[in-house]
């Protein structure tokens, strides 16, 4: 029995491969075996740093892929697209990539985004508040886009001790 991979190292903007974070990501077009790996990857990836988000960029993938698993959503999509958003809340964000650092970030309240599953479906995913925030973090991780650059006011751009790994409330990581 092969033993099973082990979660991939998370890319941070100090790392050597930190380029990779400010690039607009591939698509993927058609889920493979392959991506299907990377998926159980990210998952394992993301648990074992206790986050509630992961983009392929911060593993080191330029591929359009996102895992997320939020309360009672687990969701892994392929090229997903923000088709609506309406509202807007302002929350503190932090993010895997950026160890250390916290901001507030305006998001839309409510998103629809959709993408391909793991089995290469076509989804449609209606997602408010918190979801809607993660989603929207980690769709920017696609488009090259890190939290910094979404807040408005620069002075809430703190560094903390103990941050959280991602996307909002600081009890919180994506």
């Amino acid at each position: 029995m092969a033993d099973a991979p082990q979660p991939f190292e998370i890319v941070t903007v100090d790392h050597p491969r930190a380029a990779v974070l400010r690039r607009r990501a591939q698509p993927v077009r058609a889920v493979t075996r392959e991506t299907q790996q990377l998926i159980d990857q990210m998952f394992d990836t993301m648990h074992a740093a206790r986050g509630i988000g992961l983009a392929a960029p911060q593993v080191g993938v330029g591929r359009r892929v996102i895992v997320v698993e939020y309360q009672k959503s687990r969701l892994a999509l392929v090229d997903p697209e923000i088709l609506r958003q309406d509202g807007e809340a302002v929350a503190a964000e932090a993010c895997l990539s950026i160890p250390g650092m916290v901001g507030d970030v305006p998001r839309a309240l409510r998103v629809v985004v959709r993408a391909r599953n793991r089995r290469n479906r076509f989804v449609t995913v209606k997602a408010e508040h918190m979801l809607a925030r993660i989603l929207q973090h980690e769709i920017d991780h696609l488009d090259g886009i890190l939290f910094p650059q979404r807040v408005r006011d620069r002075a809430t751009l703190h560094h903390v001790d103990d941050a959280p790994s991602e996307v909002a409330a600081p009890e919180s990581r994506a």
